[in-house]
């Protein structure tokens, strides 16, 4: 998630109250935002998304949760993948009963699916397009 780590540098850094929202016509605005509570290792967690609307609702296509992890450099690690519109949720990891659960053939998708998108948003151009004015709050 180069991508994402960049727009993320610009921005200042993740932090508490890290909010994003870059409009980047055609393509659906992309919101990143820090999650509230920590990912399922104790990392912070972010937030990414495209939004649609459907029926006056916002609909996330997709969104996607990852730990911000820094050992061996700055690095996102997918937890939770999301699509209201084909109404699918997927958590690769996870807390249950105070147990780190890992699916591993789910996270390696969910790892290949965040390398594809990320490519998409940097031929698209959203880390070009991001200013200041895309910091919300």
């Amino acid at each position: 998630m180069k991508t994402i780590l960049a727009i993320l540098v610009k921005a200042g850094g993740w932090r508490p109250d890290l909010y994003l929202k870059i409009e980047n016509p055609p393509y659906m605005e992309l919101v990143i935002e820090a999650v509230d509570e920590s990912g399922p290792c104790g990392l912070p967690a972010l937030s990414v998304a495209h939004y649609g609307e459907q029926n006056g609702d916002l609909m996330r296509d997709p969104e996607m949760c990852f730990e911000l992890g820094f050992a061996g450099g700055a690095h996102l690690n997918p937890f939770y993948w999301r699509n209201d519109y084909v109404g699918i949720e997927q958590w690769s990891r996870f807390i249950q009963e105070s147990n780190y659960c890992f699916h591993t053939q789910l996270h390696e998708q969910h790892t290949q699916f965040a390398k594809t998108w990320d490519n998409n948003l940097r031929v698209q151009g959203f880390a070009e397009v991001f200013t200041d004015k895309c910091i919300v709050g």
